[in-house]
């Protein structure tokens, strides 16, 4: 199971903040099946509005929810939240989730130096998208403000 976060800077507009999660072959389907019941799309074009939400607390992603509370998806390990992709899901309200299939992270991406690892990411994300196996939307976010 891989979650990442990025912040997407956009022509006109404030940037945007999206999670990208994969998850095993062995839960896929099940992820899938919830994601377009929460109303995610194939990735081409703009992502649509959906149920789902991105709980956010204690300086991390700590859940991703879906089909209205009904099926709940966490990662396995922490996902910190930088402060300008809290900003840039703060200032929308919302974050672009893609839900990528089982490989999607080329092997070896982790010893490639930064520059080198987005670019391999972003041309695989892409051969997967052009495929039909990438499925997009915009999920609320959601964080816990703990008192202080």
């Amino acid at each position: 199971m891989v979650w990442a976060l990025a912040v997407r800077e956009v022509a006109e507009g404030s940037r945007f903040a999206e999670l990208i999660v994969e998850v095993g072959a062995e839960l896929h389907a099940d992820l899938v099946e919830a994601a377009v019941d929460s109303g995610f799309v194939l990735a081409a074009g703009e992502p649509p509005a959906t149920s789902g939400v991105v709980e956010v607390g204690g300086g991390r992603v700590e859940r991703l929810v879906l089909v209205g509370g009904r099926e709940v998806w966490e990662p396995d390990t922490r996902v910190e939240v930088s402060p300008g992709w809290l900003a840039a899901a703060l200032g929308r309200g919302v974050a672009v989730v893609v839900l990528v299939p089982p490989g999607t992270w080329p092997p070896g991406l982790i010893e490639l130096e930064p520059e080198k690892r987005l670019d391999a990411f972003t041309r695989h994300l892409e051969q997967e998208r052009t495929a039909g196996r990438v499925l997009h939307g915009m999920a609320s976010v959601q964080v816990d403000h703990p008192e202080r």
